[in-house]
């Protein structure tokens, strides 16, 4: 009798009776997940809001919420202490429903999900990218009682929209309008938690088949510093699932790669979904082997030391055999590890010829620029540089998109490099020579020694038509044979 109440518990199903099927008492209203029946609370939300707000009662009724009996009070309902409290109608209610709430019922996900890089994406708040918004792009036009000093309109309406930003709560208890609305993936929460389920499961529906499509992740993974959604879109995988959308299966409990549906991977497929060995998971570092975000490409584990996440334990060998384990759904073990063979070789070309060299040319120019970020012409060369076309070849060549890889990639930055940031760099370098200031004519010559120590590797010198004779000889000699066998 307890084997078989275990059972039935652990697989979430709801008893009513159970007496004719075994000996004994019946047992009688066992409720696994949910109230049994919808609360008197939520029945006075929903009388009123059906008529106030349809659109977000037709939402909640085409849930599974709806379907567990899990309704407005349930998720809404607040502490009298809590710092975002108020009262409505003679209830305690909160306006945000936090990933501290969600855990209720979901504490697997949210702990998954705490110890990702989604929920530190408010942290943006510290960095160069706010400085842009804030001070460079805009002023400190945007004045609320949160900020009385005022902050800026790009960075709420821009920034703070994807990356999240901290919720402030006025003297009134009502939240201010800089910081809220906003579904923010790592919003800092009143209640102290940090994130926004709704950020992917839009409320209050909650769809886990709008949470798997890909275009849920385009509102804050496009643009020209991570085109992760173009890059989706003009690789193999993008064009088979806009193919055959159809055969997506994507409202499926389950939905396990190469069982439930094998037409094409979304983003959730790759870096969430489950597969026959792997569960689902909530943190979305757990099957990624590179950390494209900064100057110089870093293994996972590494950037998750910094920022103090979990994921500081688990190295991207692993990782990476977790997203080998997605790929091998469809693909060959041959074809997986000589796609990843393609992927390491454009990293370690961008780290060295771009990355690394670009940190060295910089610091050697430090001296000669003026001390305020972003008011030398040569911080935007630099920023663009690594940000946006540095950033475009990574992530192109991580998810097959040839173009982005390329002509928005690797063209761009040997372009710029040459054409842009070395023309500045020597400029700064006549500037300096010819200041008679002692401190920058060495700073100067300093950075010539470097300039000169970069186009003089192996990945610069044919800048200085210096390419080794025989190297040149054999790709001309490839090139002959390529135009007498195709003229």
């Amino acid at each position: 009798m307890k084997l078989h109440l275990a059972l039935l518990l652990a697989a979430g199903v709801a008893l009513s009776t159970w007496s004719s099927a075994l000996p004994g008492p019946p047992v009688t209203a066992i409720q696994a997940f949910g109230p049994a029946e919808i609360s008197e609370e939520t029945q006075e939300c929903i009388d009123c809001h059906r008529k106030e707000t349809p659109a977000l009662y037709e939402q909640w009724g085409d849930s599974k919420h709806y379907r567990a009996n899990v309704g407005c009070f349930e998720c809404h309902k607040a502490d009298r202490t809590d710092v975002d409290v108020f009262d409505h109608y003679d209830f305690n209610i909160a306006i945000i429903v936090s990933p501290a709430d969600c855990a209720n019922c979901h504490s697997k996900e949210v702990e998954e999900f705490a110890g990702s890089h989604h929920a530190a994406a408010g942290r943006i708040l510290g960095s160069l990218d706010n400085l842009l918004a804030e001070v460079v792009e805009g002023n400190s036009g945007f004045v609320t009682e949160a900020f009385p000093h005022g902050t800026s309109a790009a960075a709420v309406n821009g920034c703070w929209q994807c990356h999240g930003t901290e919720v402030k709560v006025n003297s009134d208890g009502t939240l201010d309008p800089a910081t809220w609305p906003n579904t923010g993936i790592g919003r800092h929460n009143p209640d102290g938690s940090v994130g926004s389920c709704s950020a992917c499961h839009q409320r209050h529906e909650f769809s886990v088949e709008q949470a798997r499509h890909p275009d849920t992740c385009g509102k804050c993974h496009l643009g020209p510093d991570h085109p992760q959604k173009e890059i989706y879109e003009e690789s193999k995988h993008g064009i088979a699932f806009a193919a055959n959308i159809n055969d997506m299966n994507m409202e499926s409990p389950k939905w396990i790669v190469g069982e439930d549906y094998t037409a094409a991977p979304t983003c959730a497929t790759c870096h969430m979904s489950a597969t026959k060995k792997q569960g689902v998971t909530h943190d979305v570092g757990m099957r990624i082997s590179w950390n494209n975000r900064p100057i110089v490409s870093i293994r996972p584990e590494v950037s998750d030391a910094k920022m103090g996440l979990p994921g500081a334990d688990v190295n991207w060998k692993e990782r990476r055999r977790n997203m080998q384990d997605v790929c091998s759904a469809c693909h060959a073990g041959g074809w997986v590890e000589n796609w990843y063979v393609q992927y390491d070789g454009l990293i370690e070309l961008y780290n060295e010829k771009y990355g690394k060299p670009g940190i060295e040319l910089m610091a050697a120019a430090a001296p000669l620029l003026k001390p305020v970020k972003f008011s030398n012409k040569i911080d935007f060369i630099w920023f663009e540089l690594w940000h946006h076309e540095g950033r475009r070849a990574r992530h192109g060549a991580s998810m097959m998109g040839p173009d982005y890889t390329h002509w928005h990639g690797t063209y761009e930055l040997g372009r710029n490099f040459y054409t842009h940031l070395l023309p500045e760099l020597e400029e700064l370098v006549e500037q300096g020579m010819n200041s008679g200031d002692v401190d920058k004519v060495a700073a100067a010559e300093n950075l010539t020694k470097v300039i000169d120590e970069v186009l003089n590797s192996e990945n610069h010198k044919w800048y200085l038509g210096l390419m080794d004779p025989e190297e040149k000889a054999r790709r001309d000699g490839e090139r002959k044979e390529f135009t007498d066998r195709y003229k």
